[in-house]
């Protein structure tokens, strides 16, 4: 029955042949910034153009709202409290490329399991997932120890380091300018070694090496579409696995010049539009290249827009549409409800809505399954295979409950209940936002999981989604008859959910994320770091 609404034709060629997979994952992009969702101020006719050739997911949901936990459950289909990627403080995310913390190699990506299944598997652009752990070389936690065959671009992030980290940023600047006066003073330190310390963190690498320290901003973009374009052309005969993980639209919103001013909404609106052109090239690739109904692409965001992303007056942050919160506020809808598409011309429906729950960590088994391989038996996989419920055969998400983190704390949990179709939502911790009834956590740059910048709440805040998506009037006993019992079943769920998980490492513990010399990336012998291996390349604006 899986299969009942497919043609004979294509019935023979999903059993024959396995399907490229191209994996698409902005970062920071709020759902409200694209025009498939509603926006009408920016322009982003490529992504639209997947969403009318495919299925739109219009309840997505992320299985946090920070990059390196999202990504970490994109991966293994897992609550990123499983496998340690979390964090008891609010140290929720790798700091420096050399800290220790990183992705455990017993975790299983989907990479490594569509390997073993014959594919060619590529990482493009951003990692963020560690790389070393107890040496410089190690590369412990590198892509290409998941499951990933070829990788080019960052191990790291894309924004400076602001609020909370500013100590570790007044260190590396006290160093800068204890260099730069011994330089002043007459002593024989070049420029370069100054600048490289600055930015040593900024690095482009090909697999385990690094060609670019620091990386060359002004092109990065173009690099990015070549090589995605590349391994495109290089791997036609499939199958093959591509994970595109841009650096847009996240701070400091690296945007060239022909992109430069051109959007309604700064430089934001800018770096949105860009991101979406690089889309729309990589398509063309794909279709180029004859691949369209051979392939199934899915594009969406890691989490929710930065809403505390500001300078000045000009805000650099995304728009989460009608949902309340951001980006690392851990329930609030903001943060964790983002686009999601997916288009298979000829197995899966064009233009076609799915407004059943489902989860970034649903594309795991859902590759794995259209791979011919087998989930891993020895591990909870919090993931759903889509393919029922995007070809038609199911009726209802098998995502009854969803636990949104921050950190290792769980502030919120969402119950599905089918049978009436109610989406309830219940708050147990959420962040005091700064200034009051401001709808972020400005005076902190960043919303935290604990302490005093966090109020508990007992009993918990609870929202029905399907009435107050925006989640604006909290129930009560008073106003909802069913609150005692929809309150009892969730902390029941919460119980069971407990009792699968089980104690692992911490890998964003203090001690994993501080920088360690030794561990630094270096192109070169350190601190004298710094190379530019591409600059005999042609670099066109594709």
């Amino acid at each position: 029955p899986l299969y009942s609404n497919i043609s004979h034709s294509t019935f023979y060629l999903f059993f024959t042949y396995k399907p490229n997979i191209v994996l698409i994952l902005a970062d920071d992009l709020g759902i409200g910034d694209v025009g498939c969702h509603g926006n009408d101020t920016l322009r982003t006719p490529n992504i639209d153009r997947l969403a009318k050739e495919g299925v739109k997911l219009t309840q997505h949901i992320a299985a946090a709202p920070l990059c390196t936990l999202s990504r970490a459950a994109f991966l293994t289909g897992r609550y990123p409290v499983r496998s340690g990627m979390d964090a008891t403080d609010d140290y929720r995310f790798i700091l420096w490329t050399a800290g220790s913390g990183g992705l455990p190699p017993n975790e299983t990506t989907f990479a490594k399991i569509l390997q073993q299944h014959g594919y060619i598997t590529g990482l493009i652009v951003k990692w963020h997932q560690g790389v070393n752990c107890e040496s410089r070389n190690d590369l412990f936690h590198h892509p290409l120890n998941h499951g990933f065959d070829y990788f080019y671009g960052m191990p790291f992030k894309n924004r400076f380091l602001r609020a909370k980290y500013r100590l570790y940023t007044q260190i590396i600047a006290i160093a800068i300018l204890t260099l730069g006066i011994a330089r002043l003073a007459g002593l024989v330190i070049p420029w370069k070694i100054i600048t490289c310390f600055a930015w040593f963190d900024c690095i482009i690498m090909r697999n385990h090496e690094i060609i670019e320290q620091p990386m060359m901003v002004e092109r990065t973009t173009s690099l990015i579409l070549r090589e995605a374009i590349s391994f495109i052309e290089r791997n036609k005969h499939g199958p093959f696995l591509l994970f595109v993980s841009f650096l847009h639209v996240q701070t400091p919103l690296i945007t060239t010049e022909m992109f430069r001013g051109k959007s309604r909404y700064g430089l934001y609106g800018d770096n949105v539009e860009e991101m979406d052109w690089m889309v729309g090239k990589v398509l063309d690739a794909i279709d180029k290249e004859g691949l369209k109904n051979t392939t199934l692409t899915y594009c969406a965001s890691g989490h929710g827009g930065f809403l505390e992303a500001q300078e000045g007056n000009a805000q650099l942050g995304g728009w989460n549409g009608i949902y309340k919160g951001g980006k690392a506020m851990g329930g609030w809808e903001g943060g964790i409800h983002v686009p999601g598409i997916l288009r298979w011309p000829g197995v899966l429906p064009a233009d076609a809505l799915i407004k059943e729950p489902t989860s970034l960590m649903d594309i795991y088994p859902t590759v794995v399954f259209l791979a011919g391989g087998r989930l891993p038996q020895d591990r909870v996989i919090d993931g759903r295979n889509l393919m029922p419920l995007l070809q038609g055969s199911a009726q209802h998400s098998e995502h009854e409950f969803m636990f949104h983190y921050c950190g290792v704390y769980l502030h919120a949990v969402q119950w599905h209940q089918k049978d009436s179709g109610a989406l309830w939502k219940a708050h147990y911790i959420t962040p005091v936002f700064q200034p009051e009834g401001a709808g972020a956590c400005y005076g902190r740059g960043i919303c935290p999981c604990i302490g005093e910048g966090v109020t508990h709440h007992d009993p918990p805040l609870l929202f029905d989604l399907s009435r107050d998506p925006s989640e604006v009037k909290p129930l009560t006993p008073g106003t909802e008859p069913l609150f005692d019992t929809v309150i009892r079943r969730i902390e029941s769920a919460v119980q069971e959910h407990h009792r699968t998980l089980t104690p692992v490492p911490h890998q964003l513990s203090f001690f994993n994320i501080i920088w360690k010399p030794w561990l630094q990336p270096c192109c070169g012998a350190f601190p004298f770091c710094w190379c530019d291996k591409e600059s005999g390349n042609p670099h066109p604006a594709l």
